[in-house]
């Protein structure tokens, strides 16, 4: 038992200096000599849980993914209202890309790079499905513009990251009062006119 959890905790080291890495100095600058310099393992010992340095990225996007979803969808109901549904995961997203900055951070460095590959990437957007089911939902029922799931993305979502990047370069924290404008113009730049 105390085998497996030294196990764990290599490999989440691991994880963690990755990101570190990732985080202050791109991709390029996460080689798996440094790695393991700062998750104070040999090199070798990184290879026992990855093939190689896209693979450790790979598991580490889907990893990070995995957890950002699990608090977007938290306390979300598929059967409730488009904006109701849509303002829960929208408040959701907000709190993890404002609070867990380092893993939102790393996220976004994976959304700009060619280092994750296509499979992988799939899988992340296929974890996105309850927002992705929710706005066909909105679209056939009137409720949201009839643009694609991209649009939709980069219109209410992705702006959350700019907030993000404001926050860690200026220390500046975002009140309730900001939030709920930022979810408001969100809302407003998708619904249609009627709504």
């Amino acid at each position: 038992m105390a085998q497996l959890q030294k196990s764990i905790d290599k490999k989440n080291a691991i994880l963690n200096a990755t990101i570190s890495l990732v985080n202050e100095g791109g991709f390029q600058a996460a080689s798996m000599a440094k790695i393991a310099k700062i998750a104070n393992v040999s090199p070798a010992t990184i290879y026992l849980y990855f093939k190689n340095k896209q693979d450790l990225i790979n598991q580490l996007y889907l990893n990070t993914k995995q957890q950002f979803c699990s608090i977007a969808f938290n306390n979300y109901d598929p059967l409730l209202p488009t904006k109701k549904g849509f303002e829960i995961i929208w408040y959701n997203i907000a709190s993890f890309k404002l609070n867990e900055s380092r893993e939102s951070y790393f996220l976004s460095q994976c959304d700009n790079t060619p280092m994750v590959d296509a499979e992988t990437l799939q899988q992340g957007i296929e974890l996105l499905e309850p927002l992705t089911e929710l706005w066909k939902r909105g679209k056939e029922e009137n409720v949201i513009k009839p643009i694609s799931l991209y649009l939709l993305y980069a219109y209410t979502i992705y702006p959350i990251a700019f907030l993000m990047n404001i926050q860690k370069r200026e220390g500046h924290v975002f009140n309730k009062n900001c939030l709920k404008n930022a979810f408001d113009a969100a809302w407003d730049s998708i619904k249609l006119a009627t709504n």
